[in-house]
């Protein structure tokens, strides 16, 4: 099948483009890179010509709500459209386990904005909602770093390979829209401080971790258990301690 994967070249986009290599299905990479601006809709048409099923795993980092919003709103309209014109079967999201939850996340308001526009548009659609990646608290340690220290929140997440969510992404795309929200996590429940010290060892760096929901990109509405996904999530099967293993061979 001939599959558009949106935000193509960005960190799941490039596993996901993979994984359809992998199974001998098309892949068509839609970046700016590649001459396509979802924000603007040039060169959506051509992108999508023949093309039975999109994957939008499209990103964008704001802290200002408003701009996240219109970000998403304004990219969903155009792809949305584009699919119409070309006949797409199948939309597939990929968004975040427990966005509804925590009400004060700019980039969460993004993609609940995104959620319902694809819920209610006119491409048959799946959801797929995703835990925290691996490398999530790396990158949170990359935010809060001040020379050698950084601020890590107390937070408990289920967190999953990007790999695997890739796997899923294109398992969901090439089958039947369900017209729903399936959520995916990985194998275990860890602290994200405890995430980010292992991580941080694993390559070979030295940084002083402060557990606090203070000075932190991630407000304290994410205390407790708000982040982690619901008892009919399907589980990944690559474990933290795998990929902790791959970052030290790294």
């Amino acid at each position: 099948m001939r599959v558009a994967v949106i935000g193509g070249t960005g960190l799941v986009g490039r596993q996901t483009v993979a994984a359809l290599e992998a199974k001998s299905h098309d892949p068509v990479v839609v970046s700016r890179s590649t001459g396509v601006d979802v924000t603007t809709g040039e060169g959506l048409d051509a992108a999508l010509d023949g093309v039975g099923a999109v994957i939008d795993t499209i990103s964008f980092e704001s802290a200002d709500r408003a701009e996240a919003e219109r970000f998403f709103a304004l990219e969903t309209e155009n792809l949305l459209a584009a699919e119409q014109r070309a006949g797409v079967g199948h939309h597939v999201l990929l968004s975040i386990v427990g966005i509804d939850a925590v009400v004060g996340n700019a980039h969460y308001a993004g993609k609940r904005i995104q959620e319902a526009m694809v819920s209610d548009g006119a491409t048959p659609w799946t959801i797929v909602a995703a835990t925290e990646f691996f490398d999530f608290a790396a990158t949170l340690v990359g935010w809060t770093r001040t020379g050698d220290t950084a601020v890590v929140p107390p937070l408990l997440v289920r967190p999953i390979a990007v790999a695997d969510v890739a796997d899923i992404l294109v398992e969901v795309a090439v089958g039947p829209p369900l017209g729903r929200i399936i959520e995916i996590a990985g194998p275990d429940t860890h602290d994200l401080v405890d995430m980010a010290r292992r991580t941080l060892t694993a390559r070979g760096e030295n940084v002083r971790l402060r557990a606090s929901w203070r000075d932190s990109p991630l407000g304290v509405e994410m205390a407790g258990e708000v982040r982690l996904p619901g008892d009919r999530a399907r589980i990944a099967p690559t474990t933290f301690e795998t990929w902790l293993a791959g970052e030290h061979r790294g």
